[in-house]
């Protein structure tokens, strides 16, 4: 693929790196590549970070073709650049693309976009600990029409954030308030891929939560509002009497973080099991004294323990309202390998840069 690069004629002045918080700073450049029905993929370029120019009738506008990634380059205490378990990302992101009947990226052009992007803007990968590059890829539909149908043309992007520590201070249990009345996901729908109107059908209810206190919600399921589904945009995980529960993929996203931490959950002998679990059974185990451990897992904040649930009103507190053995293996284990502070025996990084 041959990629035009346009450098920028004024730098940015690159943030301070303690306060660098999640998606406020973005790189010098992005990448972009139109696609037309005509010509296929095409003209792949690297330009200055900038506005967009679409027109006013653009169909992702009106009806929400859009969709995107996530994932983050690490500098290591040695200096290298790594990426993470990001051909997953490549291929998640082409299956949102099936789900909206988009044409797909083709993994080496993706990839070769990404890396050369990312190698591009090298010096944007923050140094301090627990700070990363956040890479946004997505992509919209531009063809200027109003009418419900599949888009004559797009527009892929990708673009560069620096991102502070998720926790500042350390690693800290979150407040979770269980939402009964909006859903986010329905077997059969979009639950299970990236893409804009999913996240857009969470914001009331997180807003309702906040108000309240809470720090983010778990979603239950759309036809009987019973069975846990997911935390937030994160996977949820419950540590009982020993054990592992998650709830399985097929209305959610398969997580790659949720993945990677089944991967070491089996490799290092800890049962687990990939079930339905109803919210009041997160009650009566509680209530038992078998509910052990609660935590979320996902790109940005990678594990978030639950000190605290509430539900119709009722409140249980989990693990003391602090952060338990079990999260806290899975949160060193994985920012340990995505880092480079220890071995990745998993074969999951690579060195970029």
């Amino acid at each position: 693929m041959n990629i035009t690069i346009t450098k920028t004629s004024a730098p940015k002045q690159k943030p301070a790196e303690d306060g660098l918080g999640f998606g406020q700073y973005f790189s010098d450049h992005m990448f972009l590549m139109d696609y037309s029905v005509e010509e296929g993929w095409h003209d792949a370029r690297i330009v200055p970070h900038g506005p967009l120019s679409l027109d006013p009738a653009a169909m992702c506008l009106h009806y929400g073709q859009e969709l995107f990634e996530g994932l983050k380059a690490y500098r290591g205490a040695d200096g290298k650049v790594r990426l993470f378990r990001y051909i997953d990302n490549i291929r998640r992101f082409n299956r949102s693309c099936e789900r909206l009947d988009v044409p797909v990226v083709g993994e080496e052009i993706f990839r070769e976009a990404m890396l050369t992007l990312l190698r591009l803007e090298m010096d944007w990968v923050p140094y301090s600990p627990d700070t990363s590059l956040y890479i946004r890829p997505y992509l919209i539909a531009t063809d200027p029409y109003i009418g419900v149908r599949s888009s004559r043309k797009y527009l892929f992007i990708l673009l560069l954030s620096p991102v502070g520590a998720y926790y500042k201070g350390g690693l800290k249990p979150t407040k979770i308030y269980v939402e009964t009345e909006d859903v986010r996901a329905v077997r059969g729908g979009m639950g299970n891929v990236k893409v804009a109107a999913n996240y857009a059908a969470t914001i009331r209810a997180q807003t309702r939560a906040e108000g309240k206190g809470y720090m983010q919600v778990m979603w239950l399921d759309a036809l009987e509002r019973k069975y846990v589904e997911e935390v937030g945009t994160s996977n949820a995980f419950f540590v009982i009497d020993g054990g592992v529960v998650t709830p399985p993929i097929g209305t959610i996203l398969p997580g790659i973080t949720r993945d990677s931490c089944l991967c070491l959950l089996r490799e290092w002998g800890i049962p687990t099991e990939e079930r339905q679990i109803a919210i009041d059974e997160v009650w009566q185990t509680h209530a038992d004294g078998k509910l052990e451990e609660a935590f979320a897992t996902g790109t940005a904040a990678v594990v978030s323990p639950v000190g605290i649930f509430c539900y119709n009103g009722e409140t249980i507190t989990v693990a003391n309202n602090d952060v338990g053995p079990l999260a806290r293996r899975l949160y060193d284990a994985l920012t340990g390998i995505q880092w480079g502070r220890i071995p990745d025996t998993m074969g999951w990084t690579e060195v970029i840069g």
